[in-house]
């Protein structure tokens, strides 16, 4: 199982979410902690290390540190603002 950490922007835009959609991303992280992620929609990001995860009109950036076995989320937004 691997450890989830959010960075300090991902948590404060968490925060600011809906908490419909905040809860969404936190149940979605948790499936992708246990590798039970076949339903979610997630995508490798092209010229860049990580992953998105999509909920609604909502994105979430991550990494997966397998060393250390930790999830990283990096950051979490709006459709249009996040890849900026």
């Amino acid at each position: 199982m691997y450890k989830i950490h959010y960075k300090k922007s991902a948590a404060k835009a968490l925060a600011k979410l809906p908490v419909k959609i905040a809860d969404q991303f936190i149940d979605a992280f948790e499936r992708v902690s246990l590798k039970q992620d076949e339903q979610l929609d997630i995508k490798k990001l092209q010229n860049r290390d990580g992953y998105r995860l999509r909920i609604g009109w909502y994105r979430a950036l991550y990494r997966v540190i397998d060393e250390v076995l930790v999830i990283e989320v990096v950051a979490i937004g709006s459709r249009g603002d996040i890849y900026k």
